[in-house]
């Protein structure tokens, strides 16, 4: 059964594009880790509330940075075991750098997938 995480990063506004690079340079990095199945960065752009999704209209772009600019990583992995190896490998590598980008720790949700 795959095991995936989804990682909230909330980045300091000022720091977006030295958080993007290094996620960049980490991509190749990421992408050779033994069992892994699936890799996406998504940026937050947009938001949505019940009168687009109760009218079926497209979400409504963000206009504004508040205190953060929120990223979404999501890796699913063949094993738990192929998981916490490529994470010994982040966390050895390009975690100290990232860190220094955010304005909070960030949130991790794992779990096996279902579909």
């Amino acid at each position: 059964m795959p095991f995936t995480e989804i990682c909230i990063y909330q980045v300091k506004p000022q720091k977006t594009g030295e958080f993007e690079a290094l996620k960049m340079e980490a991509k190749s990095f990421l992408e050779e880790q033994e069992g892994l199945l699936r890799l996406r960065l998504v940026k937050r752009g947009y938001r949505t509330d019940m009168e687009q999704i109760g009218e079926g209209l497209p979400p409504l772009k963000l206009t504004r940075i508040v205190k953060s600019v929120k990223y979404m990583l999501y890796w699913e992995f063949e094993t738990k075991e192929n998981y916490g190896a490529a994470q010994k490998n982040l966390y050895g590598s390009y975690w100290k750098s990232m860190k220094k980008c955010l304005t909070v720790p960030h949130d991790k949700y794992l779990g096996e997938v279902i579909f």
